[in-house]
């Protein structure tokens, strides 16, 4: 991997629509070398999936969350499949520390969250903290360009 394909890595963590013409141009290259890096860098597992990202507050998303979760590593299995069937839950993550899961979750208001809360609990303890406000958004990690 080069500066160019750390490049556009780069490009399209901000956008995931940009053309391949206008990754040929933010690169200097051309649209056939371009078109190829992009692939290279797809069949290679750099680029995952091209998500859009999606204004929750407008769907009526209002209440963001992040709820830690005690669970038994023997019951792991059992909540993987549990939060996997759950759309209100966007991540979670088997995390060190006091709690063993950390979910990040959107509810429309607070009553659906002490309800998902409440279900959650046989599992283990919790422990959420809503949030207030986002300062910094879902981004992507910024390559260095250079070799």
């Amino acid at each position: 991997m080069d500066g160019t394909d750390r490049k556009i890595l780069n490009i399209i963590q901000k956008s995931g629509r940009v053309s391949v013409k206008q990754i040929a141009k933010e690169c200097f290259i051309s649209s056939p070398s371009a078109s190829v890096r992009l692939q290279n860098l797809e069949a290679q597992g750099y680029v995952v999936n091209y998500q859009g990202q999606i204004d929750y507050q407008k769907l009526g998303y209002l209440i963001k969350a992040y709820v830690n979760c005690s669970v038994n590593a023997v019951d792991k299995p059992v909540f993987y499949d549990y939060i996997d069937q759950i759309p209100n839950v966007l991540e979670c993550d088997c995390v060190t520390g006091m709690y063993s899961m950390h979910l990040k979750v959107i509810f429309q208001n607070t009553i659906e969250l002490d309800e998902f809360i409440n279900r959650l609990q046989k599992f283990g303890d919790t422990h959420t903290h809503i949030v207030f406000s986002t300062n910094v958004g879902p981004r992507g990690l910024k390559l260095p360009e250079e070799d």
